[in-house]
């Protein structure tokens, strides 16, 4: 049969992304998604909206939202996440699920006295520590979901397991933010937190009924993990417990960033880690800010509940459900072309209502549509991306390096925010806001360009970069 005739029409490849859907692994993934997703926003942009209702300056929400970095420190505690084993919990569950569980009661236990409490000038440094709290059990939970993600399928599942896990995170996102100001409008804001403790017990439950996968350990790695242990075990003048120790770190922090650059080179290496640093400043930058936007505009959190939150997240949905095809259908370089310039496009949409200035309802519909399903192409992509460049050997710890990579740049902007929507104003700043994706766009050009020179040498191993 000739090559002509058995090439695929062109709709089939796009029918077959979408089958991927159904795998059985994929459900499981979409409720540790929402699991995930659903604290992120209750410590950053419906905290923001409660913090505003209840007089907070804008300037100190920016600076609060700075509680948010503590997800981009994660790599500092990953290799404990990635090589401790609990006592009593990890015979029962194993190591991904053990860890899952215990980041998940600290989360229940965090937002329950959020509840409690209101941000007047009085309790505003306690509300800040619980949701420090909420923060590293959520992030402690995204390593080792991360990791149960990754070791679960092969990499050409990937993407659609990270289409599943963008899936269930927006639906979080949907339920922490529309349904918790819709809930808040309505009973207050204790009632609000009290029921997203409620849906945060649904992580408790699939972490209890989903399987543990099993360890893959890449044989390559675990032969230099060795060499480097048994480099610092001959050091006799060292007293054993020292021995142990540097032993344990070198194996669980040293190697897997050894392992990182010795596959695929310095210079590629540093320009990977530039990329992934660059791809969502826009959308931290400008996050932070949304709520209040809206607030200042005159939308009541009814309206922003439904259309801003829950209208834009299905839209959001969609864009996660489009980049999972894409992924598959398409690749990860240029998926995550399409997704950065929707991003651009989408602050640039946001700029031209903020100076139209006007609270209309269709308008913010709109802008809120494009906004959302451009980060849900983009994050889809990114999650396919980073996972592919992880190592079997240290799965947790290089996957929590790299999503620290994508995320501190953008969170430390994050916290400048409300000052610069004071000196500019709300049009100025989603322009500058708008700008700040341009820098991913040029490093993504320069890394495919040298992702298809390693491919053409086969000198090392690249990224899925069709």
């Amino acid at each position: 049969m000739s090559a002509a005739a058995e090439r695929k029409p062109w709709w089939q490849g796009w029918a077959d992304g979408v089958r991927a859907y159904g795998q059985p692994r994929v459900p499981g993934m979409l409720f540790l998604g929402f699991s995930s997703g659903l604290p992120f926003m209750l410590v950053f942009s419906t905290l923001s909206a409660w913090l505003r209702e209840s007089g907070i300056e804008r300037a100190t929400i920016g600076m609060l939202s700075w509680v948010g970095i503590i997800y981009s420190i994660k790599v500092f505690w990953a290799p404990v996440v990635d090589r401790l084993k609990l006592p009593l919990l990890h015979r029962l569950l194993g190591r991904r699920r053990s860890w899952m569980l215990v980041a998940q009661a600290g989360i229940v236990l965090g937002l329950l006295n959020m509840a409690h409490l209101h941000p007047a000038p009085g309790h505003l440094a306690i509300v800040a520590g619980l949701a420090l709290l909420v923060a590293f059990s959520s992030a402690t939970q995204d390593i080792s979901v991360d990791a149960w993600r990754i070791e679960s399928a092969p990499q050409p599942m990937q993407g659609v397991m990270a289409a599943a896990y963008q899936l269930g995170y927006r639906i979080a996102i949907m339920v922490a933010s529309a349904g918790a100001l819709w809930i808040a409008g309505d009973h207050g804001w204790a009632a609000a937190y009290t029921t997203m403790a409620g849906f945060a017990c649904v992580g408790i439950v699939t972490t209890l009924l989903v399987p543990e996968p099993r360890p893959r350990v890449a044989q390559a790695s675990l032969l230099q993990e060795q060499r480097v242990r048994s480099w610092l075990e001959g050091k006799a003048h060292w007293p054993r417990a020292a021995r142990g120790v540097g032993s344990w770190f070198v194996g669980a922090v040293v190697c897997p960033l050894i392992d990182f650059f010795t596959r695929y080179g310095t210079k590629l290496a540093l320009l990977m880690l530039a990329f992934i640093g660059s791809y969502r400043l826009a959308d931290f930058a400008m996050g932070v800010m949304t709520n209040p936007f809206y607030i200042d505009l005159g939308f009541s959190l009814k309206q922003i509940a439904a259309i801003a939150k829950g209208f834009g997240v299905l839209m959001s949905l969609l864009g996660t459900l489009v980049g999972g095809v894409a992924v598959a259908r398409l690749g990860t370089v240029k998926s995550l072309a399409f997704g950065s310039v929707l991003v651009i496009v989408a602050n640039l949409m946001f700029a031209a209502f903020a100076h139209y200035n006007q609270p209309n309802v269709i308008g913010l519909a709109i802008v809120i549509s494009a906004d959302n399903v451009a980060m849900g192409v983009a994050g889809t992509a990114l999650i396919a991306y980073l996972s592919g460049l992880t190592s079997a050997a240290y799965t947790a710890t290089q996957y929590a390096l790299f999503s620290s990579m994508y995320a501190l740049p953008g969170k430390l902007l994050m916290g400048t925010s409300g000052f610069a929507v004071d000196a500019m104003g709300y049009p100025a700043f989603f322009c500058y806001t708008a700008t700040l994706g341009l820098p991913a766009l040029v490093l993504l050009f320069f890394l495919a360009q040298r992702m298809r020179e390693e491919q053409a040498t086969g000198d090392r191993r690249s990224p899925d970069g069709r």
